[in-house]
């Protein structure tokens, strides 16, 4: 058994996307083998309406696929295939765009305004990139929800965890992804596949990943024998903290508990040519991409 030590922590960063979205980007457009088979993860949160609610009008993808998850408010959808569908709060939807799709993704805040959710690009191996468009749309209450004696609180999305299994299945990175909530103070350790690159992003409370095995410069943490965790020492919200291998990772939550991510998928290890939501293996594959939009080919799918 080995605990995976801290790599790296960076906050979220402000950005619009779509019409004028304003949300923050986790991670993205940076070194895809950093993350490698994830690409782009965007936390879109607001209380106000005015800053989310032109949403993201028709664009192309093709190589992808792309995961949402709604906790707050609703996604309508649309694509060029006639899909639509509605993403209410605690569903996902994880589309796998392959050969190119055309869609479009509406936000709606709740009774209070509220929009909360995220998006996770996950990469397609070039054995895959131009397979037939598909998507998997799941409900909140089809997710199955693991609750410990000591409080912690895992919703499988996807991959196997605690002996359930998430609903969302047929993944070319074989990733899993959770919704992990932990009581105050409570401290986890997670099971993580050896070989897969993982991350966790929190996006509620606080919580101190870094164990005791750490090297010295990197170890913070503090136990509460008689010592009170000093929050400086933590990750707060809308932080992402990347791990190095190993097969657990350790959580300390704070004192107001923590919520967060956990994604975790085997790289691909392949080169990658990338120009917005288009992601191929070269440039010239991203070229004809180009030619497709332009000529009116784009979408190879009519089912």
């Amino acid at each position: 058994m080995s605990f995976r030590p801290v790599k790296s922590e960076t906050l979220a960063q402000p950005t619009m996307e779509g019409a004028g979205v304003h949300l923050h980007r986790v991670f993205g457009f940076g070194d895809p083998a950093e993350s490698d088979p994830f690409l782009l993860l965007d936390d879109f949160r607001n209380d106000d309406p005015a800053l989310y609610k032109k949403g993201f009008p028709w664009h192309p993808h093709r190589g992808i696929e792309t995961i949402t998850y709604v906790l707050e408010g609703e996604v309508e959808h649309g694509d060029s295939l006639g899909n639509r569908g509605r993403l209410g709060p605690g569903s996902v939807q994880w589309m796998t765009a392959g050969s190119g799709i055309m869609h479009q993704e509406m936000p709606s805040g709740n009774a209070k305004g509220q929009m909360h959710g995220f998006q996770l690009w996950a990469n397609l191996p070039s054995a895959q990139k131009m397979v037939d468009p598909r998507y998997q749309d799941i409900t909140g209450s089809d997710i199955p929800d693991v609750i410990e004696d000591d409080g912690t609180r895992v919703k499988v999305i996807t991959g196997e965890f605690w002996g359930k299994k998430g609903p969302v299945d047929g993944i070319a990175a074989n990733p899993m992804m959770l919704d992990v909530s932990i009581p105050p103070n409570v401290k986890r350790r997670l099971k993580v596949d050896t070989r897969a690159n993982a991350f966790a992003y929190v996006f509620a409370g606080q919580g101190n990943f870094r164990d005791a095995s750490a090297p010295v410069g990197v170890r913070v943490e503090k136990e509460f024998a008689g010592e009170e965790l000093n929050i400086r020492d933590m990750s707060g919200n809308r932080t992402l903290v990347r791990f190095d291998w190993g097969d657990e990772i350790s959580v300390q939550a704070g004192p107001e508990g923590v919520r967060f991510l956990l994604v975790s998928g085997r790289p691909i290890q392949e080169p990658v040519a990338w120009h917005g939501p288009i992601v191929m293996n070269t440039r010239a594959e991203l070229m004809q991409a180009m030619r497709d939009l332009q000529n009116g080919t784009f979408i190879k799918s009519q089912h």
